[in-house]
């Protein structure tokens, strides 16, 4: 009922922006941290993702390589049909580089160039893509090529593509290289050097912007990847074969800050409870989050607290240790489990401590 809700006012507000909902052949918002679904329409039908393939390329390329390695244009790599940024047969530049010319002018040749690098062929680079899409939680995904540009077996799902865009995300060079709407890279044999411009258009005109991807075949459609972050809430998005794709983008990312936020029940370090400590030189030792206790939820939720905490704990608890957990839940779904640890140290008592403490108080017993 909630979703179809959900379902209902998004068809409202795309309207408004003169979008219709069937805009888009699949399409999904999800939120970065927790990976909650805030919306999703045909979000697990298989379908050709054109470059948008080339998040998980970077991805790839920065969780297995040297980002400062020198990565050198093969054969295969010059003159790849499609969008390129030029490589010259030979030509070196860095990993880093490369993932620039990737994703802001969404080279073909830099994607093979970079595969070849990590993987030592495009095939094996494409199995290495697949079986990390499986690792992230991917049911539907197969890659066949690092680019995007059609072939047999390549295909993805909109849902799956969100989880893909997240763990990408969560690397700092990814963030700041999709984020980037402008950069220069070294060409050779020129007196000057090469000028990328992101293709993606929300980056310049959509407040809070920060990424991620655009593709475009005619078998795909335009598809875009895109993410945007406001009052602490980070959300992301996949269209596919969507013809209005940065308006569809775009409404998509004002129904999910308009009808959701960013919620924290309790901050990291803070106290959550003291709590009696058995035979041990402390009373009590506090206990604190280890992280935030956040998650997003409807604007007009009330998420519950759920503390799970023993009555009292052994002595010999170290400081740091965890001895409980605190989630977040909001109609019945658990949206984030935090540890709680102690913040303080609890010593066993000892003879000597016993022994102290029977001198200290036997002259009050005379």
């Amino acid at each position: 009922m909630k979703k179809m809700i959900a379902g209902l006012l998004a068809a409202l507000v795309f309207l408004h922006h003169g979008a219709a909902l069937a805009d888009a052949r699949s399409a999904v918002l999800i939120e970065a941290n927790t990976g909650r679904v805030l919306y999703e329409q045909n979000a697990h039908e298989a379908l050709p993702m054109a470059s948008t393939t080339k998040v998980m390329t970077a991805l790839l390329a920065i969780e297995r390589g040297d980002v400062t390695s020198t990565v050198t244009t093969g054969k295969n790599a010059f003159g790849v049909p499609g969008t390129s940024i030029y490589l010259a047969l030979g030509e070196q530049l860095t990993l880093e580089q490369m993932l620039y010319g990737l994703m802001l002018s969404s080279g073909n040749d830099a994607a093979v160039a970079i595969a070849e690098h990590i993987g030592g062929t495009v095939p094996d680079f494409c199995r290495m893509m697949t079986e990390r899409a499986e690792e992230i939680g991917c049911e539907n995904t197969v890659f066949s090529t690092p680019h995007g540009l059609p072939a047999d077996g390549h295909h993805t799902t909109a849902w799956d593509l969100a989880l893909i865009a997240r763990e990408a995300m969560k690397q700092p060079l990814f963030r700041q290289i999709v984020s980037t709407q402008r950069a220069t890279l070294p060409w050779e044999g020129h007196e000057y050097d090469r000028v990328l411009n992101n293709k993606n258009k929300l980056l310049a005109t959509y407040p809070g912007a920060i990424g991620i991807k655009t593709g475009y075949t005619k078998a795909a459609g335009r598809c875009l990847v895109f993410a945007a972050e406001r009052a602490g809430l980070t959300i992301i998005g996949v269209v596919l074969n969507c013809p209005d794709w940065f308006d569809r983008a775009a409404g998509l990312l004002d129904w999910g800050f308009e009808n959701w936020q960013q919620v924290t029940l309790l901050s990291a370090g803070e106290t959550v409870r003291t709590v009696p400590v058995d035979r041990s030189t402390a009373e009590s030792v506090r206990v604190i989050a280890a992280q935030d206790v956040a998650a997003p939820v409807a604007v007009d939720a009330w998420p519950d607290l759920i503390i799970d905490l023993p009555d009292t704990l052994p002595a010999g608890i170290e400081k740091g240790r965890q001895v409980g957990t605190a989630s977040l839940v909001d109609q019945g779904q658990t949206l984030v489990t935090v540890p709680l640890i102690t913040a303080d140290l609890a010593p066993e008592q000892t003879f000597r401590f016993h022994l102290t403490r029977l001198t200290t108080l036997w002259p009050l017993a005379q």
